[in-house]
């Protein structure tokens, strides 16, 4: 299925590593004009020299008053936006501290909201309409051993995305997250390359592997794309399976 993105500008955040970047770099392909944010100035500098038409945003998203600043003039004028950065801790339920609970509620869901209301905004006033995909997880859906936090920022995602997508979709704005298994992206690999520990999780994916990188871009960009014209306000699993044993 071919997809085009020629005369579309995208805005991704997180887009220094992982998934993130994976995706910019396949929305350039596809001939939009990207905006990759990230708050690391060092993974904007690689990105560039792998794709020089990207445009860089350095700004730390849990910064409400530099994201206004960062994405004014950018966010005013965007037709898509993936919102990917997120923050990750683990902690056990019992041990959970306030400061890691405020710094991945800050992230995950409060940046979501803010940056997609920059965003919106834009695309309301010129009448275009758009497409807004945020980055979920399985864990929104299953609760995850020393996940605490990081499910219940997931699951608020969930639902912030389906109010959106009722309140933004009369302006023609769709909004739809995509949910991932463990995703093998040099984090991930790194993280499950213990053969016993990844097996208590591919032990319950009945396809029975982790999901390549490439197999969540190719989700979000067809959640961007009009092939899904009719699809908003869906939390789309790419797990194998894994919710639905």
């Amino acid at each position: 299925m071919e997809i085009s993105f020629a005369g579309k500008r995208a805005i991704v955040t997180g887009a220094g590593k992982g998934i993130g970047r994976a995706t910019a770099l396949a929305l350039a392909r596809c001939g939009a004009e990207v905006v990759a944010v990230t708050r690391t100035r060092a993974d904007l500098d690689s990105l560039l020299l792998e794709c020089p038409s990207i445009r860089p945003v350095c700004v730390n998203l849990g910064d409400w008053g530099a994201t206004e600043e960062a994405l004014r003039e950018a966010g005013g004028n965007a037709d898509l936006l993936v919102n990917n950065a997120a923050y990750a801790t683990l902690q056990p339920f019992l041990e959970v501290t306030p400061d890691q609970f405020d710094m991945s509620f800050n992230i995950n869901v409060k940046a979501v909201l803010h940056v997609s209301q920059i965003v919106a905004r834009g695309m309301k006033a010129r009448g275009t309409g758009g497409s807004i995909v945020n980055i979920s997880s399985q864990a929104s859906q299953c609760a995850l051993q020393d996940h605490t936090v990081y499910c219940a920022t997931k699951g608020a995602l969930d639902m912030l995305t389906k109010v959106m997508a009722l309140e933004l979709g009369p302006y023609q704005i769709r909004v739809n997250s995509v949910n991932p298994t463990v995703v093998m992206t040099k984090m991930g690999r790194l993280a499950w390359s213990d053969p016993g520990k990844a097996k208590t999780m591919t032990s319950r994916i009945p396809l029975g592997r982790f999901a390549e990188v490439e197999d969540v871009v190719n989700s979000i960009l067809f959640l961007l794309s009009d092939k899904s014209s009719m699809t908003n306000g869906v939390t789309l699993p790419v797990d194998g399976g894994f919710l639905a044993c």
